[in-house]
C-alpha cells in the first residue's frame, strides 16, 4: 500500500515529552497502570516499515491516536503459512520477540490497555480458509500453532499485557478439539483475560469454547448495502448486534468487537472486507466517515465491552486524502472517533 514515509514538523516540547517517554522505556520504568474498567476503544496497531515500535514516529501516531480518545489498542503480531491446506505455520517477519516487547511497553506507558492479537496471513487468502486436509496435517497445524502462540503469550506475559487473543478468524479450525489443549497452554502462559476473535456472528454463534474464555470476541464485516442505502445499512447493523446481544446472554460474558471497519472507497459498504489490493476504487472518505459514526452508535450496548478500529499505522503520516484503504488516519473519520470517545464535536483537523 503506497503511502508516504515523511515526517510532520514537530514542536520543541513534544520532542522533548516524547524523548522522555522513550527513555522511561528503555530503562524500563514501571508503565502508567491500563484502565481496565469500563469501555474499550480504540485501534488494532499494525507497524509500518520505516516506523517500528519504540521509534519517535511511532511514539507520535499512537499518541495521535491517544488523543482521538482511544484507551485501548491490539498489537498485531503475525503468523504466516504457505496456503490454507499447510500445516507449515510459522512466526511471521513482521515482528520479532524484541520488537512485540517493545511494542507492549510503550503501549502500556501511554495507560493504554494492551491487548495482544495474533493473525494468520496466508498469502492471497485469509485465517478462515485456513483447513488441513487430513488427520495427519491437522495434528501438524495445530502443534505448530500450538508453538508459536505459546511463544507469544509468554511475552505478553512477561510484559504485563491486559489481554491476549488466543485466535483470530480461524472460523474451520475451531470444531477441533485440539482448542482445548491450545487455550490450556495459553492460560498457563497468559494469567490474565483470554478471548478468541470470531469472524462476524455466524461463527461467533458456532464457537464452542467460549466456557474457557474470560470474553468473547468477533470481527464485523458482514455486508451493509448500497453505499447510499443508509437504512439498509442501519438494519443490517442493528440485526447484528442483536446477535451480539444474544451470544453476550448465551455465554454470560461480555462481547468485544475486537475489529470493525470499512475502507474509505466506493462501493466498499457491499463488502467491508474487501482489501484495497483486491479492488482499485475511488476514495470516498465521507462514506468511511459516516458507517463508522453508525457502528459507533449501534454498538452502544451494555453487553459490548467495546470497539476497535481496523486499523491504525505506525506512521504517523499514515492514510490520508488521497487513501482508499482501512486506516481513519488523515480522515473525516478521525473527527467521528474523536467526538464519540472524547467527546469533542464539530471539529476536524
Amino acid at each position: 500500500m503506497p503511502r508516504t514515509s515523511s515526517l510532520w514538523p514537530i514542536p520543541t516540547r513534544l520532542l522533548f515529552c516524547v524523548a522522555v517517554a522513550l527513555l522511561a522505556l528503555q530503562q524500563e520504568v514501571e508503565p502508567a497502570p491500563a484502565q481496565s474498567e469500563g469501555r474499550l476503544y480504540g485501534f488494532n496497531l499494525v507497524s509500518s516499515p520505516g516506523h517500528s515500535y519504540g521509534s519517535i514516529s511511532a511514539q507520535r501516531s499512537i499518541l495521535t491516536a491517544k488523543q482521538l480518545g482511544a484507551n485501548a489498542v491490539a498489537i498485531v503480531p503475525f503468523l504466516w503459512q504457505p496456503n490454507p491446506s499447510s500445516g507449515a505455520l510459522t512466526r511471521g517477519n513482521d515482528m520479532t520477540d524484541e520488537e512485540l516487547r517493545t511494542a507492549i511497553r510503550q503501549a502500556r506507558a501511554l495507560g493504554l490497555y494492551t491487548i495482544v492479537k495474533p493473525h494468520v496471513w496466508i498469502p492471497q487468502s485469509w485465517a478462515g480458509a485456513v483447513a488441513p486436509q487430513s488427520p495427519e496435517s491437522w495434528r501438524v497445524w495445530f502443534a505448530h500453532y500450538r508453538r508459536e502462540i505459546e511463544r507469544i503469550a509468554q511475552i505478553a506475559a512477561q510484559e504485563n499485557a491486559d489481554a491476549f487473543i488466543v485466535g483470530t478468524e480461524l472460523s474451520k479450525t475451531t470444531h477441533r478439539p485440539e482448542w482445548h489443549t491450545v487455550i490450556a497452554a495459553v492460560r498457563a502462559a497468559f494469567p490474565r483475560t483470554l478471548l478468541y476473535v470470531a469472524h462476524n456472528a455466524d461463527e461467533a454463534e458456532a464457537v464452542p469454547f467460549w466456557d474457557l474464555l474470560d470474553m468473547a470476541g468477533v470481527s464485523l464485516y458482514p455486508p451493509l448495502g448500497q453505499d447510499h442505502d443508509r437504512a439498509d445499512r442501519l438494519a443490517a447493523m442493528a440485526g447484528t448486534v442483536k446477535r451480539l446481544e444474544a451470544l453476550a446472554k448465551e455465554i454470560g460474558k461480555p462481547v468485544l468487537v475486537a475489529e470493525v471497519g470499512m475502507r474509505s472507497a466506493q462501493g466498499a459498504a457491499a463488502k467491508p472486507w474487501e482489501s484495497a489490493e483486491e479492488r482499485v476504487a475511488q476514495a470516498n472518505l465521507p462514506l468511511q466517515a459516516e458507517v463508522l459514526a453508525d457502528w459507533l452508535k449501534a454498538l452502544d450496548r451494555p453487553a459490548i465491552r467495546g470497539v476497535l478500529i481496523w486499523r491504525w499505522f505506525t506512521d504517523p503520516a499514515a492514510g490520508g486524502s488521497n487513501d482508499t484503504d482501512f486506516t481513519v488516519q488523515g480522515k473525516p473519520a478521525e473527527a467521528v472517533l474523536r467526538c464519540a470517545w472524547a467527546a469533542v464535536c464539530g471539529r476536524s483537523d
